[in-house]
Order: C-alpha cells, then sequence, then structure tokens
C-alpha cells in the first residue's frame, strides 16, 4: 500500500492526544492520530469522566439521606446500581462521540487500529478492519497513556478481584470490599461504594492515605472517611489473596504481623504501568524507565522527531497534564515556542467525599526545599455560604515563602474545592503574592471567601475565625 504522509502523526488519542492532534491542526499541519481502543482514551472511556458520573450518583444519594437536615422530607431512600452505571456510561458514550466530531471539524484523519513505530517518520498501522497503512511523518507524537499496575499474586481475574474498569461496570453490589491503595483512584472507588453501603476496608503501603497529599489534608481525610464508617489500615502490605467461592481471604501484614480478613470483592488501586509495549521503541533507541518513556520538559525523547505525552511520560498522571503537554508539543512541531509543563503548577483532584485538591508544594515539601515559610489555615465551619450548604468540614491551608511572599502551595478537603483549587493555580501561574491575594475582592458569600481567608491567616491579619 503506498505511503501517507503527513506533518504530525499522533499515537493516542485520548486527552494528550486528540487535543495535541487539534491543536496541530489549527495550527496548519496536516495530522493523522491512531487509536487502539477509543476516542477519549482510559479518561473519557474508563477514568475521569465515568468515576465522576458514579461519584455524583452517590453523591445526591448521600445528600437524599440528608434531607431532613435540610426541611426537607425523602422515604424509603434506594439506588439502581445498573442505572447509575448505565448514566454513567451514557456520559462517555456522549463524549467518545464528542471527541470524532471535533477531529472531524478540524480536519484531523482518524484511524483505528494499532501503531508501531518502524523507521524515523515511519509508522506501520495494523488497522481494526484487519488492513495495513503505512505514514510517514515528519514529528511523531507518542501519546499511549497507561493501564492498571498488577502486583503478582493480587492479579484482577474480573470477578472477586477487581481494576478500576471492572469497578466502573459492576456485576455486583460489594458487601464487604477491600480496597488496596488510597490514591486518587483507591480513594474515590472506596468512597464512592462506602457511600452506597459497602463495608469497606482501606490498605495502604505508604505510613498515611492520600501520600502525594499534605500530611494535614491526609490526616484530616482519614478522620472524615473513619467517621463514614470506612476502616483504613496504613503502613500495610497485601502479602497474599486467597480465592474461594464468592469470597476473597486477604493476608495483610502490619507491623510485622499478619491477620487474615474475608471480602467478597477486592478492588486493585496499586498505581499504573505505561503502555510502551509494541511499539517499536527499542528498536528506535527510546529510553524507558519503569515502563514510561523518558523526555526532556519539552517532552521530547531524544530522538529526533519524537516526542511522549501523558501518563506515558510519567508523573503527574493526569488527564489535564496530558492535555497541556498535547498543545505545547504541537507548538513546537509547528515552530512556537512554548513554555515547557511545570509539575508543580499543576493541580492534583480527588472526587472522594469529601473531595480534596491541591496545587505546589507540601508543607514538608516547602521545608525540606530550604524555604522559610508562613502557614495559613481556614476552617469551612468559619464560612457562611459552607454552612448554608450544610457541607461545614473542610480546611484551606495556603504556604507562602516569608521572604518574597511567593504562593508555594495550596492544599483544600471540603466541599467543591476542586473547582475552588483553580484559583490558586491561577495565582501561582501569575507569580501572585500574598499582597496580591489579600488585596483581592472576594465575593461573599461563596466558598472562595476561605480563600482569602487562609491567606490573611498567613499573616496573622485573618477575621473571622
Amino acid at each position: 500500500m503506498a505511503e501517507k504522509s503527513f506533518d504530525m502523526i499522533v499515537i493516542g488519542a485520548g486527552p494528550g492526544g486528540y487535543v495535541a492532534a487539534i491543536r496541530g491542526a489549527q495550527l496548519g499541519l496536516n495530522v493523522v492520530v491512531v487509536e487502539r481502543e477509543h476516542m477519549g482514551g482510559i479518561c473519557l472511556n474508563w477514568g475521569c469522566i465515568p468515576t465522576k458520573a458514579m461519584l455524583r450518583s452517590s453523591e445526591v444519594f448521600h445528600l437524599m439521606h440528608r434531607a431532613k437536615e435540610f426541611g426537607l422530607s425523602a422515604d424509603n431512600i434506594t439506588y439502581d446500581l445498573d442505572a447509575v452505571v448505565k448514566r454513567s456510561r451514557a456520559i462517555s458514550k456522549q463524549l467518545n462521540s464528542g471527541v470524532g466530531h471535533l477531529l472531524k471539524k478540524n480536519k484531523v484523519t482518524a484511524i483505528m487500529g494499532e501503531a508501531t513505530l518502524t523507521g524515523k517518520g515511519k509508522v506501520s498501522v495494523k488497522t481494526t478492519d484487519g488492513k495495513t497503512e503505512e505514514l510517514t511523518g515528519k514529528s511523531i507524537v507518542l501519546a499511549t497513556g497507561a493501564r492498571a499496575r498488577q502486583l503478582p499474586g493480587l492479579e484482577a481475574d474480573g470477578d472477586l478481584v477487581w481494576t478500576y474498569k471492572d469497578a466502573l461496570v459492576p456485576k455486583r453490589m460489594p458487601k464487604k470490599l477491600l480496597v488496596i491503595g488510597s490514591g486518587a483512584i483507591g480513594i474515590e472507588f472506596a468512597s464512592f461504594y462506602n457511600t452506597l453501603g459497602a463495608d469497606t476496608t482501606v490498605v495502604e503501603v505508604m505510613d498515611r492515605i492520600l501520600p502525594v497529599e499534605d500530611a494535614e489534608i491526609s490526616a484530616f481525610a482519614k478522620k472524615s472517611f473513619v467517621k463514614q464508617g470506612m476502616k483504613i489500615m496504613e503502613q500495610a502490605i497485601v502479602k497474599q489473596l486467597d480465592r474461594g467461592k464468592g469470597k476473597v481471604t486477604a493476608h495483610i501484614e502490619t507491623k510485622g504481623k499478619i491477620e487474615k480478613q474475608e471480602f467478597d470483592t477486592v478492588i486493585s488501586a496499586v498505581g499504573i504501568v505505561g503502555n510502551t509495549e509494541g511499539l517499536g521503541l527499542e528498536d528506535m533507541g527510546i529510553k524507558v524507565e519503569k515502563t514510561h518513556v523518558v523526555t526532556d520538559p519539552h517532552c521530547r525523547t531524544g530522538v529526533d522527531g519524537v516526542y511522549a505525552i501523558g501518563d506515558l511520560a510519567g508523573a503527574p498522571w493526569l488527564a489535564h497534564k496530558a492535555s497541556h503537554e498535547g498543545v505545547m508539543v504541537a507548538e513546537l512541531i509547528a515552530g512556537g515556542h512554548p513554555h515547557a509543563v511545570e509539575p508543580n503548577a499543576i493541580a492534583g483532584c480527588t472526587y472522594c467525599h469529601p473531595q480534596v485538591a491541591s496545587v505546589g508544594l507540601t508543607e514538608a515539601q516547602a521545608k525540606e526545599a530550604g524555604h522559610k515559610i508562613k502557614v495559613g489555615r481556614f476552617p469551612f465551619i468559619g464560612n457562611g455560604k459552607a454552612i448554608a450548604l450544610g457541607e461545614p468540614e473542610g480546611m484551606i491551608k495556603t504556604i507562602f515563602d516569608e521572604k518574597t511572599g511567593e504562593l508555594l502551595g495550596a492544599h483544600m478537603i471540603g466541599a467543591e474545592v476542586t473547582e475552588l483549587i483553580q484559583g490558586y493555580v491561577v495565582g501561582r501561574q501569575l507569580e501572585t503574592t500574598e499582597e496580591d491575594l489579600m488585596n483581592t475582592v472576594f465575593p461573599h458569600p461563596t466558598l472562595s471567601e476561605m480563600m482569602h481567608e487562609s491567606v490573611l491567616d498567613a499573616y496573622g491579619r485573618v477575621i473571622h475565625i
């Protein structure tokens, strides 16, 4: 078959790949995107979007049980798990179609199939209809994402032991659930199933849950989850899973002692591995470390004309980071001079109940980096809007460099903090100081006022607490 020539070949149509393709086309490049499974990638189909749809259902269910607090009445409150899942899948399908429409609108060629690098600027694609297409491109962008890590002896089977994919389309409602891993994925599923009534235990190998978050936020989250009925086991390792008929016996080691606990369902959320297989990376001389492609700050792989973005290129493993890298790489290829993506400027959000969000350095990291710091805190209980919403549980924490007033980090837990965090993200991007934030007028009554008060607290000027 005759070769098809493009300015830019994108392999993978997740939140990094399809965005890179669209931005490249906007800049006048002739772009093709190759996708193996589904437009929108894991995020849209099996990650960010469907999990948030399911968590929204559990949030509404939780609120319905609190109806009396709001002067309302609701009897015989139940849920239909199949209907919850159906809504989630329908939302993903709608957005999947939307990605296809956007690619078509921007005149991006889309091919469904598996791509392999076969030489400099050359890609061979085995299409889903059994054909082979040979592509040539001046630049190649690798955006193949990642998948769930499987630990020996703890492998998912889709029946008793689930990955995130299984947890999104459950065959049954777990009665007694074990979640292995307390990162964003693990905690979100623990929160969803616990809210719907599963007896939930979370096991974390580190000394605290949500280990990438500020220690104070992690401690607050743990207290809240325990109050909701979760069991939290920190500095614990699941050594073995014995699978029986309708049950799993977990061997959990804590402080050198192993205890056995029985569950009917286990969700494994112990991290991810990059999708590097079958791409021909080794033959091209592209370096891979710990299943992720090694890149420079502009996502260059070291092989001329080949870039890697998103989860494939390493932490932080976030869709918005992948999308921003996609735009940056497209602009580089088109001859622009975009800024490199700064990892510490990227917000992390966890959509459990209560929500958790953060950007920049934790208090410990700021001290380790040699900063003399000022720290401010403000609780939700001191905010009128939070009390009116019936959401008085939470806090906002801000960390500043004492000498320069630089906002080093911001950390939040509570209602809608995944929306609030962007205020601090913009502040950091604009190199805002404490004085800028203190002189900003925040609208009343809003949750955002707590962001102002937290800054004021760092400098001994807090008003409402």
